[in-house]
């Protein structure tokens, strides 16, 4: 009788480039970014999804890639912090956080960068929180108060405490791509 393979070759598309590895079963996409493929701005913390540092997007949806197996990623779109910004441009979360000082250390800031894009564009789409009032569609998305996003931020721990700065870039970021939005609207109009 031969043993079950314990191991298997997959297809990850992350940052737009797909990458062919043979992994065993149980290898996290953490540890298929950082140690197989050299992604090294997504952190390993906590290793049990607690603290948020490893938080990429699948899909464009926060997952904290240390409880996502690769073999469970395969031919998805992975984002890392290397892949938000485009090109030479930052991207609003990146630069509001430089301009704001939304980090201190900055071990927990590319997994903070990848939460807030997510939050931004739940946020536009009128997903509700813990602490939104109305949470009926017609309502539409509740404003983006700080309480609104602490609340969809508190995934994502800061041992420095920046917080606060941290709450204020994903509001300039926020009302920058608002603002774009409404432009691109606009202008297609």
């Amino acid at each position: 009788m031969t043993p079950p393979t314990s191991s298997s070759t997959v297809t990850l598309n992350v940052n737009g480039e797909k990458h062919s590895l043979s992994v065993d079963h149980r290898t996290t996409l953490l540890d298929a970014l950082r140690d197989r493929l050299d992604l090294t701005g997504t952190k390993k913390g906590c290793d049990h999804g607690q603290c948020g540092a490893c938080t990429v997007l699948v899909d464009g949806r926060r997952t904290v890639s240390c409880l996502q197996l690769a073999v469970a990623s395969e031919d998805r779109e992975i984002t890392t912090v290397e892949g938000v910004a485009e090109g030479d441009r930052l991207h609003p979360v990146q630069q509001a956080f430089l301009d704001l000082d939304g980090y201190q250390c900055g071990f927990c800031t590319p997994g903070q960068i990848c939460s807030a894009v997510a939050v931004i564009e739940e946020h536009a789409a009128g997903w509700p929180s813990a602490v939104t009032a109305d949470v009926r569609t017609e309502a539409g998305p509740p404003p983006l108060t700080a309480e609104e996003i602490k609340e969809r931020m508190s995934g994502n721990l800061c041992r420095c405490a920046a917080y606060g700065q941290m709450a204020e870039a994903v509001a300039r970021a926020a009302a920058e791509a608002s603002t774009d939005t409404a432009v691109t609207e606009g202008t297609a109009a």
